[in-house]
Order: structure tokens, then C-alpha cells, then sequence
């Protein structure tokens, strides 16, 4: 595997790989990724933009062309639809950090409110030794399942707590009760 392909591998969203690319770079990079059916490529330039705000339509856009050119090769870490709140959730999700490794994964779904007034998506954030996949099956399932992600539970938002996976348990246990506090207070549902 070439050098650089290793990577990007490892960039994460969060670090912001493509922040001081200017914008009209950044859409020919992005136009390059459809091209090459580069899916990591492509999301890296989504979540840019997202995390600079444009247009909820832009991004839906967007999306929909990554996911029509490139479906195979996107990671886990972009989500399938436009969230307001994204970019806030990154930042608050930043602010935590484990004390060592170990088993155990923070992890967030994102919610349907759609039939609520305000914003249409919330969030939950929850704590397992499984992976943060396994664990979204078993809630969809109804193995150990929170009420608000059976109901109402429509993707994982991996990106965000990316730092936050084989972590110590008693780490994984503080985070999640003072991330949920945290995402709470910075008005995410």
C-alpha cells in the first residue's frame, strides 16, 4: 500500500485533514474523488464543508453524489444525511479523553424526531465492549435495547467519538453520562 494511502487511512474526521484547503480546491478535490470512486476521499471533503456550514442542501447533495459514485469505498464515519448539529457535536465530543486503553467504546445514534417540533434528529450516546456496530444491531434488535433507539434509532455517528474506542471501562462510564450532559447542554436533543 503506498505511503500516502496509509494516510489517509488514518485521518481522522475530527483532526480536519482538509481545514485550510480553500474552498474552491476543495470542491475540485471533491470532483476528483466521484471520478475515481475515491469514497474516503470524497467524505473527507463532505465533512470540510459540513463542518463549515454551507447549505443543508449542498451537503444532501453532495452525499447523494459520493454515495451514487463511490457507496463501497465511504467510511463508517459519514453519515447518510444532513445533521444541523454535526459540527457541534464534534466539538463537544473533542473535549473528552480517556485516562488508557482497554475494551470498551463510546458511541452515538442518531434519533428520528421527526415527528416533534424543532429540530427532526437527537441523539444517544451509549457505552459497550461490543463494537459500536454490533451494538446498534443489538439495540435495533431488541437485545438490551433503549426504548429511543429501538424506536426511533437511524445510524451511527461513528466520527465524532473516534477517539473515544478501546477505552478503559471506568473511562467509557464517566464519558458517556458527561458526554450525554454535554451534548445536552450545547442543545442537541
Amino acid at each position: 500500500m503506498p505511503a500516502r494511502a496509509i494516510q489517509r487511512t488514518q485521518d481522522r474526521p475530527g483532526s480536519r485533514p482538509l481545514r485550510a484547503v480553500p474552498d474552491a480546491e476543495l470542491a475540485t478535490r471533491f470532483e476528483q474523488a466521484l471520478a475515481n470512486t475515491d469514497g474516503l476521499a470524497g467524505a473527507h471533503c463532505i465533512h470540510e464543508q459540513w463542518m463549515r456550514g454551507p447549505y443543508p442542501a449542498h451537503i444532501e447533495r453532495a452525499l447523494e453524489r459520493l454515495w451514487k459514485a463511490a457507496a463501497s469505498t465511504i467510511p463508517d464515519w459519514l453519515p447518510m444525511r444532513y445533521i444541523s448539529w454535526l459540527p457541534t457535536a464534534y466539538e463537544v465530543t473533542a473535549q473528552f479523553s480517556a485516562t488508557g486503553k482497554g475494551l470498551s467504546n463510546v458511541y452515538l445514534v442518531l434519533l428520528d424526531y421527526s415527528d416533534r417540533r424543532g429540530d427532526t434528529h437527537g441523539i444517544y450516546v451509549g457505552m459497550t465492549q461490543y463494537t459500536p456496530a454490533q451494538r446498534f444491531d443489538q439495540h435495533k434488535a431488541g437485545i438490551r435495547a433503549a426504548g429511543c433507539v429501538l424506536k426511533r434509532g437511524i445510524e451511527l455517528l461513528t466520527g465524532p467519538t473516534l477517539h473515544l474506542q478501546r477505552i478503559k471501562r471506568t473511562d467509557a462510564a464517566r464519558i458517556e453520562t458527561e458526554l450525554a450532559n454535554a451534548l445536552k447542554d450545547a442543545g442537541i436533543l
